[in-house]
């Protein structure tokens, strides 16, 4: 209760016009996901600024208060007072979590905003795309809308021409490599499709864009020698329990080949013990991959469950050690994985985990597993997704290539003779 965490001052909190009547029930959120006195403390200082700053806004009551009201509040803090930023942020988690803000937007001032919101409705209901893609999907396209409008307020999509698309498309080539780039004139592409299926731009503006040249097979897959991966894991602090988390990450990543994500949608259900059986749910290919729980993998994860899991209400495997508790987010694992590069003092040219799935693959191709096989245990679909690893066996590859006939041995000076 706030009367306890501040009992000379929490009834001037209680007392705030907008904030004071949910702050007691925010003092025990905060208490529930973690927050220690100290900085539950300082979160509930920080809604005096917060509730002030909404007053201003002509903001009298918690209902007309709406997501883009707290994202406005979050932009003027982090530009006047970044270090108190985040306890917007963490006030807007809980409004969110209790359903407290308003779902009536006010009108919006992007004239371009139905139009998203439609062709996210396209993406969703008639394409049937995943969430996650069609959040890429809207990003690339919110920047094109942006990059007319800062042109001119007054533009109409009507008024879209060839250069203005290859306009934006050489700005965003100069701080994008080939490959990404490539992905975001697909993007543009379906994204011009939609608008001239909807009658909103000129025809046939879809193919006037000229997209990166990438040849297949071009780069080889971003793998790290073998040692190198076991000095990583071995690098690693598994005293703490953020440690001992990012350990059994890894070298599940490491056992297995798995991806990010993966990673992060593991639950305790899909750990068969008495099966020895371990269930990946694929967020990638949508197809469920059954793989054997090996006597090390055991281990490691008995002794992550025994020491550095929280004790949660939550069903995921892996979760955050620190406040807010809850879930990881697809973005931590890369981020461990960087994080955890730095401290080892390694060579890993690499800013993500993804290498270890290379590197494993890679591994098992060394140890003279068969292609087949190795597909299997990274769930891939087609053998061709697996071919690309065959290029590292570069002693495999010397017993098969042909010998140059010696009647075709050229002597000094000879010509060719066409």
């Amino acid at each position: 209760m706030l009367k306890e965490l501040c009992p000379k001052v929490f009834k001037s909190y209680l007392s705030l016009p907008l904030l004071g009547p949910v702050l007691n029930d925010y003092e025990d959120w905060l208490s529930e996901n973690g927050y220690q006195r100290r900085t539950r403390k300082l979160h509930i200082r920080k809604t005096v600024g917060i509730n002030n700053f909404f007053q201003r806004k002509n903001l009298c009551s918690l209902k007309e208060l709406t997501p883009e009201d707290m994202h406005g509040c979050w932009l003027w803090y982090h530009k006047h007072k970044p270090y108190a930023a985040g306890a917007v942020r963490v006030l807007q988690q809980y409004l969110e979590q209790k359903k407290l803000l308003s779902t009536h937007y006010p009108k919006v001032s992007n004239p371009f905003f139905s139009h998203l919101q439609a062709y996210a409705n396209y993406l969703s209901e008639v394409r049937g795309i995943q969430s996650q893609t069609i959040h890429q999907h809207l990003f690339t396209s919110s920047q094109f809308l942006e990059y007319l409008k800062n042109k001119q307020e007054t533009f109409q999509l009507s008024g879209i021409t060839r250069n203005e698309i290859e306009n934006f498309v050489t700005i965003s080539g100069e701080r994008l490599g080939r490959g990404t780039l490539q992905h975001v004139v697909s993007r543009l592409r379906c994204f011009l499709r939609f608008l001239q299926v909807s009658d909103k731009i000129p025809p046939d503006l879809d193919t006037q864009i000229d997209t990166p040249r990438l040849y297949r097979m071009e780069k080889l897959p971003h793998a790290l020698p073998w040692e190198t991966v076991t000095t990583f894991l071995n690098s690693i602090d598994r005293e703490n329990p953020i440690g001992l988390r990012d350990y059994t990450m890894f070298f599940l990543i490491a056992s297995y080949g798995l991806r990010s994500s993966d990673i992060v949608a593991l639950t305790l259900d899909d750990i068969n013990w008495r099966k020895r059986e371990i269930l990946i749910s694929q967020r990638k290919t949508g197809y469920p991959l059954v793989l054997p729980l090996t006597d090390k993998v055991g281990a490691v994860l008995f002794q992550y469950l025994r020491v550095g899991r929280p004790h949660l209400p939550y069903r995921e495997l892996f979760l955050r050690v620190r406040a807010p508790y809850g879930p990881l987010k697809h973005t931590a694992v890369p981020e461990a994985f960087q994080a955890w590069s730095r401290r080892s003092g390694l060579e890993i040219p690499f800013q993500g985990p993804h290498c270890l799935r290379h590197s494993y693959a890679i591994h098992l191709l060394r140890q003279g597993i068969s292609v087949k096989t190795i597909g299997d245990l990274l769930g891939h679909r087609v053998a061709e997704s697996t071919c690309v690893y065959l290029r590292f066996a570069i002693e495999d590859l010397r017993e098969v290539a042909l010998s140059l006939p010696r009647n075709c041995a050229l002597r000094p000076n000879q010509e060719v003779q066409l």
